[in-house]
């Protein structure tokens, strides 16, 4: 039981620290403290349902529809170039963290659900991947492991989450905002290019 929960906790860390849209989103709202108890949420039970997803078999219905990943791919890719656009204008003028008008909480839930469920890596990472690996530890130990990746996403979003909000206070000068954006509207762009071409 250990051994399956260990493993699971380590492979899903090993997947999910890769700083890609959705944790570049998450960093930076947890630096403007705006909503990250929801936005950790969201991302959190998320990443629980697509393990759960996976382990229980979805991920060889996934792999079997090339064709609606492909689909996703497009749209994930014009919603991660829109992203990098609007960082990139928003990194034009410098401001303190957390300046600028406050974000809807219903604009930043449809944020949030759009970075994970618009990205089709997390299908073959989370779904595909993870299920498979799960699936080969038996009937049993599959939802042990299951629970150790599930177990990795919450350490890792709460502490991505909040642990930013920790450092907002050191990191309140305007140009780190703007040098933050920068990079952010740069990863997004770069990871949209990466996703067509895969």
């Amino acid at each position: 039981m250990l051994a399956h929960l260990v493993a699971g906790l380590l492979t899903g860390l090993g997947l999910i620290v890769a700083i890609g849209a959705q944790n570049a989103f998450v960093l930076r709202q947890g630096l403007a403290r705006d909503h990250i108890g929801t936005i950790v949420t969201i991302c959190a039970a998320s990443d629980l349902l697509l393990i759960l997803a996976g382990t229980a078999g979805l991920g060889a219905l996934v792999g079997s529809h090339p064709t609606a990943l492909r689909a996703m791919k497009w749209v994930g890719a014009a919603y991660l170039v829109w992203f990098g656009l609007r960082s990139l204008w928003a990194a034009r003028h410098a401001g303190a963290l957390g300046a600028g008008p406050a974000r809807s909480r219903g604009s930043i839930v449809a944020t949030t659900l759009a970075l994970t469920f618009l990205n089709p890596h997390v299908y073959l990472d989370t779904v595909l991947m993870l299920g498979n690996l799960a699936n080969q530890h038996g009937a049993s130990g599959r939802w042990w492991f299951a629970a150790g990746a599930g177990v990795g996403s919450i350490l890792w979003f709460t502490g991505l989450g909040f642990g930013a909000r920790a450092l907002a206070g050191p990191l309140a000068r305007p140009r780190t905002w703007q040098v933050l954006d920068t990079l952010i509207g740069v990863m997004m762009l770069t990871l949209a290019v990466v996703l067509v071409r895969s």
